[in-house]
């Protein structure tokens, strides 16, 4: 991986992936000029893995008003619980339950939540979710 940037892309509405992931947690979000610019930005400089995704190219997708996952007919589809079961046990996150409290809480308290739910307790910057501990200080949140 290349080296991390001081300031990544910061937590807001367009950093919220169609599967409910804060793309601002993710580790490509803190590479340095070549970092990602989350799931709903350009495909530049972004993994294979989420340029090919079944989510964010799925058909349903396309034709729901928001464009996230919960506003689908299928939610929560197979695919889409597969890859919650996946973060849920790895990373403590859960994007159903993001999904979720987006529908019934809307995107403005959704943000301001994982504003403060992703914050390291001891230098205050964004955590990554793929990460145990602060990248910037190095204390171990998880």
């Amino acid at each position: 991986m290349g080296k991390m940037v001081t300031v990544p892309i910061p937590i807001k509405s367009t950093m919220i992936a169609p599967c409910g992931m804060n793309c601002s947690l993710c580790l490509a979000n803190f590479r340095d000029v070549k970092g990602c610019k989350g799931c709903k930005g350009s495909d530049e400089n972004k993994p294979y893995h989420c340029i090919a995704c079944s989510i964010k190219n799925c058909e349903y997708l396309a034709k729901s008003k928001t464009k996230l996952c919960y506003d689908c007919e299928k939610f929560p589809c197979t695919r889409l619980k597969r890859l919650d079961k996946r973060y849920r046990t790895k990373y403590t996150m859960s994007m159903i339950e993001n999904l979720e409290n987006i529908r019934d809480n809307g995107i403005r308290s959704f943000i301001k939540i994982e504003k403060d739910r992703w914050k390291c307790r001891k230098c205050g910057k964004i955590l990554c979710v793929h990460r145990e501990v602060c990248i910037y200080c190095g204390e171990k949140w998880k």
